[in-house]
């Protein structure tokens, strides 16, 4: 079936969907294949449970016209949404980076949100897979659309930009992460410079931290709007002394943000600066800023019935671990518990980045630390500190139940697969 073709099926439907368990009446459902997954397998569940068409490309599970046959169902899913992208032909921004994309997404949008009708990636689908459904769940009566674009090899940023094509791009930092995949902090920033490479060769318009050495020096000769704490822009603002939620100055304003850390001052000034351009009013960018609450675990400040809580627990790597310690050893709080958690996809630089946070630990001096996963166990027996090692969150939990923990202040830092929340309930 030609593109044409299946984009009019596309129009006249309910939408796409990749999982037979959530699939709404007259949607097209797409037989998505993974290492352990195999969605052919579930195309006529997928019909029965009201899919005007499934997409498959294994030809043995084709009984009905409303089973339409392609060679590859993800290239097809990108294909639809690279055409699709054309037909609505919005202005679109993209944003990557090491940390603080989607908290930066969501600020922008609740920014942009307050004069224009914008659809943002949702959650955190911003992969091959989930940046294609994100254009596909946009229309004409859409103004702006904001795409978070995430990836842990060299190439895959030019491969969604290719499916976007956008018009606006923001880096929000450059630094440690999926080594495993990228095999360097260098593979890190040849990935994420590839956003950069494209707005540039296309003639879009850059959003840029003026105060990120690298990230000036990799935009030199392309448009771009410069934010900034210490040099001269367009968009300029400065960090409040505050006790746990980042407060803002700008345009002699001052913000008080439900945001907990002054790594997230950039994220922030990126929606400042977004919010300018696109010529969001001043009190609209300053409600917009104050109203916002994170979710999913990013930077959350939570109080349980004993303690209160920063849970950070959706993402960690070296650098986002390094900044959440050293911000919550300037909070000025007492009884402070640090629970961390291991980073992963570090691959062999593993070792060397969890060595360097227990050592980041003990030259704060906290007294109180819980290390969790097998990688912070390997220096269970390296440290004169006497800090707590646990090989899982289920030991951890038993611990905490049999413990008695009051009046506390605890960070919870990990990467998500290490399930850090589920500690919470004991907190």
């Amino acid at each position: 079936m030609d593109i044409n073709k299946l984009h009019n099926l596309f129009l006249a439907s309910k939408g796409v969907s990749t999982d037979t368990r959530y699939i709404k009446k007259g949607q097209i459902f797409f037989a998505l294949k993974g290492d352990n997954f195999n969605g052919n397998v579930y195309a006529s569940l997928a019909i029965e449970n009201g899919a005007s068409y499934a997409v498959v490309d294994d030809s043995a599970v084709v009984k009905s016209e409303h089973f339409i046959l392609v060679g590859d169902v993800l290239d097809s899913l990108q294909e639809l949404a690279t055409y699709h992208r054309k037909y609505i032909d919005i202005p679109i921004i993209a944003i990557t980076g090491t940390n603080g994309k989607t908290t930066t997404k969501e600020l922008i949008n609740a920014v942009m949100s307050k004069k224009h009708t914008v659809f943002a990636t949702q959650g955190n689908l911003n992969n091959h897979i989930g940046v294609p459904l994100t254009l596909l769940s946009m229309d004409k009566t859409i103004q702006y659309g904001i795409v978070e674009m995430g990836a842990s090899h060299i190439g895959e940023i030019e491969k969604l930009c290719s499916i976007v094509n956008p018009n606006y791009g923001l880096i929000t930092n450059i630094g440690s992460a999926h080594l495993e995949g990228f095999g360097s902090v260098e593979g890190v920033k040849i990935a994420k410079n590839e956003l950069y490479r494209y707005i540039s060769e296309t003639e879009g318009i850059l959003f840029v931290n003026g105060d990120d050495e690298l990230l000036m020096n990799l935009s030199t000769n392309i448009s771009r709007n410069i934010y900034s704490e210490n040099t001269d822009s367009a968009c300029k603002a400065g960090k409040l002394k505050s006790d746990i939620f980042l407060k803002v100055e700008w345009n002699k304003v001052q913000l008080a943000s439900k945001l907990v850390g002054d790594y997230n001052f950039y994220n922030i000034l990126a929606a400042i600066c977004l919010g300018v351009y696109f010529k969001v009013n001043e009190e609209d960018i300053i409600s917009a800023i104050q109203e916002y609450e994170p979710e999913n675990k990013r930077s959350q400040f939570l109080e349980t019935n004993n303690n209160k809580l920063i849970v950070d627990a959706y993402n960690a790597n070296p650098t986002s671990m390094r900044l959440s310690v050293e911000n919550f050893k300037d909070i000025a709080a007492q009884n402070k518990l640090l629970i961390l958690g291991d980073m992963l996809e570090l691959g062999k630089s593993s070792y060397d980045e969890h060595e360097k946070i227990v050592s980041l630990v003990q030259k704060l001096k906290f007294d109180n630390v819980f290390f969790v996963g097998k990688e912070f166990m390997q220096f269970s027996n390296k440290t004169t500190y006497p800090y707590l090692f646990f090989n899982t969150v289920s030991e951890l939990n038993v611990y905490v139940k049999n413990k008695s923990f009051n009046n506390s202040f605890i960070l919870l830092k990990a990467s998500r697969g290490i399930s850090l929340e589920k500690s919470i309930p004991f907190l």
